[in-house]
């Protein structure tokens, strides 16, 4: 039976975001209507860590910013709660609780000595630190709930009314449309043959790296098949996101994503501590292969273009060693331009994987229904696209609108953030190994990585190579 646009976590995800996204839009006109919200800065100083995103609002003090921002967001849950038929009240205790503890984490993780980058160490009159840029809170959010899953579980069973990791990832996802598009508009003039590559890179890259770690899944570890697709979307296409996107086309249980994602978080971030640092070491005379290697091989939208940015730092340190001194962001251009791409065919693949399901798979003796399709249909992949295409539209109808419009989307990645912060932290929650043993998460990992270390980082790399090598930055004229 189909059920009402109202009265599932998968459509409050579209209403949710596309909310938030329209709310952006006045700021096009020069109506700040989100310039209040908290943004979290890298900081060495706890009072200058937090402050609201718009200098609109720059009299406006951090803690009443960030105390508006979880307001906002409580209300807005709130909503959807009542609609789904949740205990309003437990609901917004929950959730509380599951909000500034995963904002705690975030927090934790824009500490300076964690995540600045080498070119920023300097500014905050720091010899050192790990590099790990802000996505470090997101690891910080998961080994947090982790241990409230694992170690208090009745603190864990409280949470459960607002432990709902895929309605926050679905909401941010369609979040993250908007900024994607504003990022493919802005490199349309400046870098089309960069584009143009990653594009030919992904869509090269992605048909041997789902069909080879689905087979691996299958055929040499005995994954069902409900196993083995959102394992095969989460390593080659985004992580979290793609896993979430498949599970919810094919209808698999809630604890396949949730294991999935656990294991993808975790290995983007052993990607994030080693990758960048073997390109340094390897790629520095090839930055945009290095670039783009970071874009195909690490999962997560976060970790690949925190990667990107360390690789982008690290390499141009090198090269400025060496004499040469190439412009900023061209690395990470190209790691962002092949992630865009990558995000793009979420939605794509999870209306084939939808189509292939009910017509191939699970279709029985009965014939398929477009009904049927469109209630396996992942609906927050519709807000993904809606926003995606609004702004870039928008900056390509009027290119003046650029600069609002990247303030537009700044504004929404507060709540983008926090919506990515309460998913890591909420897996964790959900991820009680006991549970996780029964279901086999030993095999699982073995299966990730046998495919990522064996074939998905070298496939990645050859066809990066293939596409960018040769292809170097500007340099700055002395």
């Amino acid at each position: 039976m189909r059920r009402p646009a109202l009265g599932t976590e998968d459509w409050w995800a579209v209403w949710i975001g596309l909310g938030l996204f329209a709310l952006s839009l006045p700021v096009l006109a020069g109506f700040d209507t989100l310039g209040w919200a908290a943004a979290t800065q890298v900081w060495m100083v706890s009072a200058k860590a937090v402050a609201p995103v718009s200098k609109a609002y720059a009299a406006l003090p951090g803690v009443v910013s960030l105390t508006l921002t979880y307001l906002f967001l409580i209300g807005a849950m709130s909503l959807g709660a009542l609609a789904l038929g949740l205990d309003v009240r437990r609901f917004v205790l929950a959730f509380s609780v599951v909000f500034w503890a995963s904002y705690v984490c975030w927090l934790a993780g824009n500490y300076a000595y964690i995540a600045a980058t080498p070119d920023k160490r300097a500014g905050f009159g720091i010899p050192w630190s790990l590099s790990l840029t802000g996505e470090a809170g997101f690891i910080i959010a998961l080994l947090a709930g982790l241990v409230v899953g694992n170690f208090f579980p009745r603190a864990g069973e409280a949470l459960g009314p607002a432990t709902r990791p895929e309605w926050y990832v679905k909401t941010a996802i369609v979040i993250l449309g908007g900024s994607l598009g504003v990022q493919a508009a802005g490199a349309r003039g400046l870098a089309a043959a960069v584009i143009f590559r990653g594009l030919a890179a992904i869509v090269e890259a992605y048909l041997i790296y789902w069909a080879v770690v689905y087979l691996v899944a299958r055929r040499f570890f005995g994954l069902t098949r409900e196993w083995a697709a959102p394992l095969a979307s989460g390593v080659s296409i985004c992580g979290v996101s793609a896993a979430m996107a498949t599970a919810a086309a094919i209808r698999a249980r809630p604890i396949v994503p949730i294991m999935i994602s656990s294991l993808v978080v975790v290995f983007a971030v052993v990607e994030l501590l080693i990758l960048p640092f073997a390109a340094q070491t390897f790629l520095a005379h090839q930055p945009l292969v290095a670039g783009a290697w970071m874009g195909l091989a690490v999962k997560t939208d976060g970790a690949a273009v925190a990667s990107g940015a360390i690789t982008d730092a690290l390499i141009r340190a090198k090269a400025a060693g060496a004499g040469v001194a190439y412009q900023e962001g061209w690395i990470l251009l190209t790691t962002t331009t092949v992630k865009v791409f990558i995000d793009m065919f979420i939605g794509v693949w999870a209306f084939v994987l939808a189509v292939v399901w009910t017509s191939a798979i699970e279709r029985g003796s009965r014939r398929l229904s477009a009904a049927e399709i469109w209630t396996r249909f992942p609906k927050f992949v519709l807000g993904y696209f809606a926003s995606f295409l609004v702004m870039l539209l928008l900056v390509i109808a009027r290119p003046a609108l650029l600069d609002a419009a990247k303030l537009a989307t700044a504004e929404t990645n507060v709540f983008r953030v926090l919506f990515f912060a309460m998913t890591f932290f909420t897996i964790g929650v959900a991820s009680d190994f006991r549970k996780l043993r029964q279901e086999g998460i030993g095999r699982l990992a073995v299966v990730y990585v046998v495919c990522l270390f064996g074939f998905i980082i070298w496939v990645g790399l050859a066809v990066s190579w293939i596409f960018f090598h040769g292809i170097v930055p500007p340099r700055v004229s002395a």
